[in-house]
């Protein structure tokens, strides 16, 4: 049997800065994509002097095409020709590029106004799958629980909570025998830091060598403890203000004193 084309191989991204932002600017590109015969399926601002375009074609020479025309328009300047990455579509649909900071593990900042775009960003990574481990840093009452939880269910993934205050104290010493499936692991560290007995780590040892996503919230505190040595594939951090600053040393261990949403 053939297997169909997935449309997604048939999708670019552009994205490019005005440089001069003359009247029409945008009817003048656009007519110049319709023209090679290039389908146009999303357009939109990019913070404030940017444009993202998602375009569709079967052809990869009409895309050279388009590649090669846009470089002479001197109103513009291309940025972004590429196929669609996660970050492409999370752009193309609120309209802003995630502010990532430059260290590593990769680190991406959210205000809890943010929510829903951190929801769409955390529910895409969780629906791509892979054996991933997503440390989620803030403060209590941020929102951490509350926006893993959501990603879940926009992603149509069961959550399983090894260790949380959620809704009452949580730690998991045991797994059932169909959880692993289609399941994301939620972790926190402060929990399982001070309440985890060896039959809690050890479970949480055999979890991160299951191939699925793994969130951890207060990572700082996991790796502290140093019982496990975890490598993160990227962080997330979540502020009430961009400013915030967020230091684990002044979280305190007592369950009495937090709530860890």
């Amino acid at each position: 049997m053939r297997k169909s084309p997935n449309k997604a191989e048939n999708h670019l991204y552009l994205e490019y800065d005005i440089q001069e932002n003359k009247p029409g600017l945008l009817g003048a590109v656009t007519t110049l994509i319709g023209m090679l015969g290039l389908n146009i399926l999303t357009v939109t601002g990019i913070e404030e002097k940017s444009r993202g375009l998602l375009l569709e074609s079967d052809s990869e020479g009409k895309f050279k095409a388009l590649q090669a025309a846009l470089t002479e328009v001197e109103a513009i300047k291309v940025t972004a020709f590429r196929r669609p990455t996660l970050l492409d579509r999370i752009a193309l649909r609120h309209g802003r590029r995630l502010n990532m900071a430059d260290i590593n593990p990769p680190t991406f900042c959210f205000i809890r106004e943010e929510l829903g775009v951190l929801v769409d960003f955390l529910g895409d990574t969780l629906i791509e799958g892979g054996n991933q481990v997503i440390g989620l840093r803030g403060m209590p009452r941020v929102g951490k629980t509350e926006a893993a939880i959501a990603a879940c269910v926009y992603a149509n993934k069961r959550w399983i909570l090894l260790s949380s205050t959620i809704i009452r104290q949580t730690i998991r010493t045991e797994l059932l025998p169909n959880e692993p499936e289609n399941s994301i692991f939620l972790i926190d560290g402060i929990t399982s830091t001070t309440r985890g007995n060896d039959a809690h780590w050890s479970l949480l040892e055999k979890t991160l060598q299951i191939p699925t996503i793994k969130i951890i919230e207060h990572p700082d505190i996991f790796i502290r403890d140093g019982r496990l040595d975890v490598v993160f594939d990227y962080i997330i951090e979540i502020r009430h203000q961009a400013d915030d600053p967020i230091h684990s040393e002044d979280i305190s261990m007592s369950f009495t004193a937090f709530d860890l949403s």
